[in-house]
């Protein structure tokens, strides 16, 4: 019965504290909202704390990082001209391969047998125009002793006639002889180069001597069709960056231009390459303009196919005023910034409009330039004319830094 007294008394207690202190509070601060309106009807203004930062002025850049892929600079495709059984292929996906390589066979019985016919049939043409010109040879001097002989009268005219017609026989199977020795050695030609394309070479022309197997499309043994794909060789050294612009970056660009190129592949590592070229036209479907960079990779750690990350420079401006990007502030519609004024007592409200932004860092436009101090903090609780205060050691170093530049 006491212990529930006595926990009773404990609780009485506590509450009348609660009360008390809530009184004194509620005393406290209705004397405290009482001082600011007496200090706002004797003129006192509250005054806000900020930090402020000097504007710099230097040298600013305008960048866009646009997506995109490699591709290969340029890409041959290696086919048979003739049909036939591939018997080798000697060459494979990632090997290097030089300009007009062998680098497969056909099977070419067929085409030594081809061969063999034609030279046996220029044989027997060149042995038939021996024989007309043998003939010719006896039909002329024939000729010749029946004019003798028509001359001294022996002969009649009926002689000379049949010899002449013999003589022009002759020439004519002479002639005749002669085109069927250059159809046969046409058609040795004919069958020579047929067979000679049954050794398969890449064979390209302009670029890089040397270049490196991408795809492989048959095995050895297939039989393959004339024109059918074996190989799908590429040159990627250099390699060829593809990007896509917008026409509010595409009146920027200019062959030249200098690339910074980031990929996955290689996190942390930055390539290098130049803008080589530019469309004239845009597509349609998406509005953006094909933009070509050329990248030289010697090491050829480049690979078509990979995603790229390209920055590209766009302008550049030497001198001009510099504000951090975290004293802008909007006044409704308008973007500005808080002046400071030179004693640092009090804020002046500048609409800006933002040019270019790098980094942190944006430029302001528009006639004259911005000097002085400008609010970086604290500024959602001001308007124009705002009193301010500057914390003592920030306003220190900002003064020296100050004198240093003055």
């Amino acid at each position: 019965m006491k212990t529930t007294k006595s926990v009773g008394k404990r609780i009485a207690a506590v509450i009348f504290l609660l009360l008390a202190g809530g009184g004194l509070y509620w005393v406290f601060e209705s004397g405290l909202r009482e001082s600011e309106r007496v200090g706002v009807r004797e003129g006192k203004e509250r005054l806000v704390p900020v930090e402020v930062q000097e504007i710099q002025t230097g040298a600013i850049e305008l960048r866009r990082t646009f997506s995109g892929a490699l591709e290969p600079r340029a890409e041959f495709v290696v086919a048979p001209k003739v049909a036939g059984r591939l018997e080798k292929l000697t060459v494979n996906i990632s090997d290097e391969v030089s300009r007009g390589q062998v680098v497969g066979e056909l099977e070419d019985d067929e085409y030594v047998q081809a061969v063999a016919q034609a030279e046996a049939d220029l044989a027997v043409a060149r042995a038939n125009l021996s024989e007309a010109r043998s003939e010719l040879e006896i039909a002329s001097r024939e000729l010749e002793r029946v004019v003798t002989l028509r001359q001294r009268g022996v002969a009649s005219e009926s002689q000379l006639d049949a010899a002449r017609a013999n003589q022009l026989a002759k020439e004519v199977k002479s002639e005749v002889a002669q085109a069927n020795v250059s159809r046969a050695g046409s058609l040795l030609e004919t069958v020579k180069i047929r067979r000679s394309y049954t050794r398969i070479s890449a064979g390209w022309s302009g670029g890089a001597e040397k270049r490196v197997v991408a795809e492989r499309f048959v095995d050895e043994g297939e039989m393959v069709a004339a024109n059918t794909p074996l190989l799908r060789i590429v040159e990627i050294a250099p390699i060829i960056g593809v990007i896509f612009v917008t026409e509010r970056d595409y009146a920027l660009l200019q062959p030249g231009q200098s690339v910074a190129l980031v990929t996955d592949a290689y996190p942390g590592e930055t390539f290098w390459g130049n803008i080589e070229r530019i469309a004239p036209v845009f597509k349609e479907t998406s509005r953006q303009a094909r933009v070509e960079v050329k990248i030289e990779n010697e090491d050829q750690r480049l690979k078509p196919g990979m995603f790229i990350r390209a920055t590209v420079v766009l302008q550049k401006i030497a001198d001009t005023p510099l504000l951090p990007e975290q004293a802008l502030t909007k006044r409704g519609d308008v973007t500005g910034v808080f002046l400071v004024n030179e004693e640092g007592t009090s804020v002046r409200w500048h609409p800006v409009e933002v040019g270019i932004r790098d980094g942190n860092m944006v430029q302001p436009l528009g006639e004259g330039q911005l000097r002085g101090r400008i609010v970086t903090l604290g500024q959602q609780q001001l308007k124009d004319g705002s009193k301010i205060t500057i914390p003592k050691k920030q306003s220190a170093s900002t003064t020296s830094a100050t004198k240093e530049k003055g």
